[in-house]
C-alpha cells in the first residue's frame, strides 16, 4: 500500500512535520464539521482505530485513506497536510509540492497546490511510466477532475469505459465512478489535473 507520506527526498523531521500537520489538521477540521470519531469513519469509510491513530500522529495513511477523509470533510488533501494556514495568497515553492504515489519504476502523482474556496480545488502533476496504472474510488457526487496531458498517451478509464488522451489533448469528466488512469504505451505519460469537489452538504 502506498503512503501518503514518501521519505524519498525528504529528511526525517519533513516527515515528521508533515505526519504532525495531518494529525492537527484532521482533528480540527472533524471538530470544526462537528463530526464525531464515528460519523467521520461512516462518511469516509475509514475505521474508527485508522482515525484515531492519525490524529495521534502514530500512523502515515495510504493515499486512499487520506483522499476518503479530505472527501468526506470536504477539504481538500492540501489544507490536511498544511503547515499553516495564513494569508490570501499563497506561494507553494518546488520542494513545496508533496509526492503522494510513487512507484520503483519513477510514476508519481505530486499535490501542486489547493484552495478550499468555493469548495476543495487542487492542481495535481503527474508522471506515469510505460506499464503502470493509478486507480481511485469514486469521490463524492459532483466532483469533477479535468487533465491534459503534456507528454504520452493517456489511457483514462471513467466507470469501465476506457479513453484515449494523447499529448495536447484535454478531458473532464465527473468523478464519483471508479476511475483510473493507466500508461498502455512504451514512453512516460505526463499530465496535469485539476479536481473540484463539492463543498460539504
Amino acid at each position: 500500500m502506498n503512503s501518503i507520506i514518501h521519505s524519498n527526498g525528504r529528511n526525517v523531521s519533513d516527515l515528521d512535520q508533515l505526519t504532525q500537520s495531518l494529525a492537527r489538521n484532521l482533528k480540527r477540521w472533524r471538530g470544526e464539521r462537528g463530526f464525531t470519531l464515528d460519523a467521520l469513519a461512516a462518511r469516509a469509510g475509514v475505521s474508527r482505530g485508522m482515525i484515531i491513530q492519525i490524529e495521534q500522529a502514530r500512523t502515515n495513511p495510504s493515499v486512499g485513506t487520506t483522499v476518503k477523509l479530505a472527501d468526506a470533510l470536504g477539504v481538500s488533501i492540501t489544507t490536511l497536510l498544511d503547515y499553516e494556514r495564513g494569508a490570501q495568497v499563497r506561494l507553494v515553492p518546488p520542494e513545496g509540492a508533496v509526492r503522494l504515489w510513487t512507484t520503483p519504476a519513477g510514476s508519481f502523482s505530486r499535490l501542486l497546490i489547493g484552495t478550499d474556496k468555493p469548495g476543495p480545488l487542487e492542481m495535481w502533476s503527474w508522471r506515469l511510466m510505460p506499464g503502470e496504472g493509478s486507480g481511485s474510488d469514486p469521490h463524492p457526487g459532483g466532483t469533477a477532475e479535468l487533465l491534459h496531458v503534456t507528454a504520452g498517451v493517456l489511457t483514462l478509464v471513467v466507470d469501465g469505459v476506457e479513453h484515449s488522451v494523447v499529448t495536447g489533448a484535454s478531458a473532464a469528466f465527473e468523478a464519483d465512478v471508479p476511475h483510473m488512469y493507466r500508461n498502455d504505451g512504451e514512453e512516460p505519460v505526463t499530465m496535469t489535473m485539476t479536481v473540484l469537489v463539492p463543498p460539504p452538504r
